[in-house]
């Protein structure tokens, strides 16, 4: 057998999964991306950073290096390095180590590398989430079945948030912080879907009746997405069960985890 190079053995630990080096590899990765996320974070607290500027700036420092090497690593090792640099994974990568270079001319740049949270999602090669690949094809074939209707009903919320906007304007005006149509109608959006933060609030009788029909409609609408939504994945869900036909009675409508058919006892096969 020819012995394997170190190129092969690299691309093997960095960019394979199955191997108990490259498991260790993308968990260490991950946990050093999400401590540079938090060193990031409490960086951008001013006391904390007055009290260890010096060690954060080391950190960061350690942190970007060592994406750097793992970058360029990750260019000689993999088996195509056009395709990896101009890939998703290959940009954040490259992303992620860009911003402290720059923080050296602009000041301010180096909090750009809470980017690096997107790096996160390598975990989920980590989580096998394949196996669940088959529910996540009937959630998504179920939000494209409905994803005219949710368009309409959004389309609906949006004029019944114009009107009542301009309503809101025309009633209250400036004086009460209605100061244009678009804030009325951000006022108007946050009412219906029942946030209601407070900021700007409705002083006389006709506003207060405007916003109350404005809080019942948006308690009226809440749950009609969630109906749309939820009507097609029941439909999907039961054109799975139908698909799954036995081969000696022919009847369908078993459960996906089924290993026999309900009816005559015969084994199922996908």
């Amino acid at each position: 057998m020819p012995s394997v190079s170190l190129k092969e053995r690299l691309n093997e630990v960095i960019f394979g999964t199955e191997t108990p080096a490259g498991k260790l590899f993308d968990m260490v990765l991950i946990t050093a991306i999400l401590l540079s996320v938090v060193a990031v974070m409490l960086d951008s607290v001013i006391w904390f950073a007055n009290l260890y500027h010096l060690e954060l700036l080391w950190i960061e420092w350690f942190f970007t290096l060592l994406f750097t090497a793992e970058y360029l690593t990750r260019i000689y090792c993999a088996r195509n390095s056009w395709q990896y640099m101009r890939s998703f994974y290959g940009i954040v990568d490259l992303i992620s180590i860009l911003p402290t270079y720059l923080a050296l001319i602009f000041t301010g740049a180096n909090y750009l590398m809470i980017i690096r949270l997107l790096r996160v999602l390598r975990i989920f090669r980590i989580l096998k989430l394949v196996r669940y690949l088959s529910e996540a094809n009937v959630l998504v074939r179920s939000m494209l079945a409905s994803r005219r209707k949710i368009f309409v009903f959004f389309c609906t919320v949006l004029v019944l948030s114009t009107v009542f906007g301009s309503l809101m304007f025309v009633v209250e005006g400036p004086e009460h912080g209605f100061t244009s149509i678009p804030k009325s109608i951000y006022w108007t959006i946050v009412t219906i879907t029942t946030v209601g933060y407070g900021d700007i609030t409705p002083q006389t009788a006709i506003g207060q009746v405007v916003a109350s029909m404005a809080m019942l409609t948006g308690y009226s609408i809440i749950a009609v997405p969630t109906g749309i939504l939820t009507a097609e994945l029941a439909t999907e869900m039961q054109r799975e069960r139908i698909g799954r036909q036995c081969r000696n009675c022919r009847k369908s409508g078993h459960d996906r985890d089924a290993e026999h058919c309900k009816y005559c006892g015969a084994q199922l096969f996908e």
